[in-house]
């Protein structure tokens, strides 16, 4: 999540508040359509009737998805979904999609917003597509997003990539999902692991056993202490992308990034809420209740326990959090509820909670 152009949404989002009032008692007529469009009409079967099944409901999130704009890190985290879906077309056009928008080496920039890690996130998919295309505008891209990385002087003494663009200097608990899996995709992998490392230096409470979200490197301070649940949800899923690629001349490494999902989870678990969900800020029941964390936990167990390294234990809590995200897909495919979009400051709907539910549905069935 990227706060930039935050002063100009929320005055677009005032304005279209005010602009509401005054067309109060104006109606569309859709029967003033096309006539060539409306025979069209009866082509679109699926939003008309009720959800039938789980693979109805997967096909009208995945619909509704890719229907949203999407922000740097919304790409690269729809992108990795349908890769892990299998949808592979799919994740190939993401590939390119983000490479119409590169500049200066940096994925998917949009009127300006490109931070290094968030621009990353879709670097796997796009290693992916090299591989599977052989087009060589994949690996030339990914080549050029490398090296702004290996580049970079934006970053902490110890060499930890600053979240936030230029020139604001945070470490966020996002980032382990963003950046680290692109390096490891890459070959990279003792730079990956650095990267994890510098995230529980600066974020992590090993007695909450949970992350901070915003470390402000200038002030030397956390600008934002509080356990956001997503952010925790972010770096549990990006740890198992990483355990997953980790060669096993690496165990060592393999093992300590174990502990630490373990631990992470742990850490979430104990703010389960009865109804499946989480608060915002974990453990603060003050905070608005939403269902991304559920599914990024979800995601994290599911690919655990199938690789051995979570006990099966660890399925109980994911069967309330499951149903729990799937209740709240409503006909049109959109989950609703998620930490959301612009702010991510109210339950609403964001291309992320989108991305998620079709993770943890796939690493579902993939564990079944």
């Amino acid at each position: 999540m990227n706060s930039n152009n935050s002063n100009s949404r929320r005055s677009f989002l005032k304005n279209a508040g005010s602009l509401s009032v005054g067309i109060a008692g104006m109606t569309a007529i859709a029967a003033n359509l096309p006539t060539d469009i409306r025979k069209k009409e009866k082509n679109g079967k699926l939003f008309i009737n009720d959800i039938s099944g789980t693979k109805d409901r997967i096909e009208r999130v995945k619909i509704a998805t890719l229907g949203m704009q999407r922000y740097d890190w919304e790409q690269g985290v729809v992108a990795q979904a349908f890769l892990e879906m299998g949808e592979i077309d799919l994740a190939v056009s993401f590939a390119r999609g983000a490479i119409l928008r590169q500049e200066k080496g940096r994925f998917s920039v949009l009127k300006g917003n490109g931070p290094i890690n968030d621009c990353a996130s879709v670097g796997e998919v796009v290693l992916f597509a090299a591989k599977h295309t052989g087009d060589l505008v994949f690996q030339k891209g990914a080549d050029e997003m490398l090296d702004v990385i290996k580049t970079t002087s934006h970053k902490t003494a110890d060499g930890i990539i600053y979240h936030t663009q230029e020139p604001q200097k945070g470490v966020w608990s996002d980032a382990t999902y963003m950046l680290p899996p692109f390096l490891a995709a890459s070959g990279d992998f003792q730079e990956s692991m650095k990267q994890i490392e510098g995230y529980r230096k600066y974020l992590y409470n090993e007695k909450d056993q949970l992350y901070s979200h915003m470390w402000d490197d200038e002030k030397k301070v956390l600008n934002r202490a509080d356990y956001w649940g997503v952010g925790n949800g972010w770096s549990a899923a990006g740890m198992v992308r990483i355990i997953k690629m980790l060669p096993d001349s690496m165990m060592a490494e393999k093992k300590k990034l174990i502990g630490y999902t373990k631990d992470v989870i742990d850490g979430c678990l104990k703010y389960l809420r009865n109804d499946g969900m989480f608060h915002d800020v974990v453990n603060r029941p003050d905070t608005f209740v939403e269902v991304n964390l559920s599914q990024m936990l979800c995601y994290s167990i599911f690919r655990g326990v199938a690789a051995g390294y979570l006990d099966k234990s660890y399925l109980k809590p994911t069967e309330i959090m499951r149903k729990a995200a799937n209740d709240k897909v409503d006909k049109l495919g959109y989950v609703n509820d998620v930490c959301g979009v612009p702010h991510f400051n109210r339950p609403y709907f964001a291309p992320e909670g989108q991305a998620f539910y079709l993770l943890m549905e796939t690493a579902a069935k993939d564990l079944a």
